[in-house]
């Protein structure tokens, strides 16, 4: 389970539109280079390198390094945990709710049949 700083950490790295986009391009391309990555945009590869490390320090991204190459990885796990955390017990919460209101409507509709 992923503590509350490597969630922390999961947060900030998807709260940058770039770093989202890094890692669509990632999973999309396993093992694609840093430089095939880099030149998906218009910022330096210096720049890619700086959000690929915050990636990699929320263990969203995995390198290898095989001589002076870098490939990429994505490791999808933080954010399946991030899903189980958080996304699947508030979307309970609003289901509940809606099953509520439909039970509800039904009722009304129900007893307005009924008094026709």
């Amino acid at each position: 389970m992923i503590t509350n700083d490597g969630m922390d950490a999961v947060f900030n790295a998807l709260a940058h539109a770039t770093r989202r986009r890094i890692l669509d391009l990632v999973r999309d391309t396993p093992g694609i280079t840093v430089g095939a990555l880099a030149a998906n945009f218009d910022v330096s590869r210096i720049a890619v390198m700086n959000h690929l490390a915050v990636l990699s320090e929320a263990g969203l991204v995995i390198s290898k390094k095989s001589g002076r190459t870098r490939t990429l990885f994505l490791n999808a796990t933080p954010i399946r945990e991030m899903q189980l955390r958080w996304l699947d017990s508030y979307s309970a919460v609003w289901t509940d709710r809606v099953l509520d209101l439909k039970h509800a409507a039904e009722a009304a509709h129900a007893a307005k049949d009924t008094e026709t």
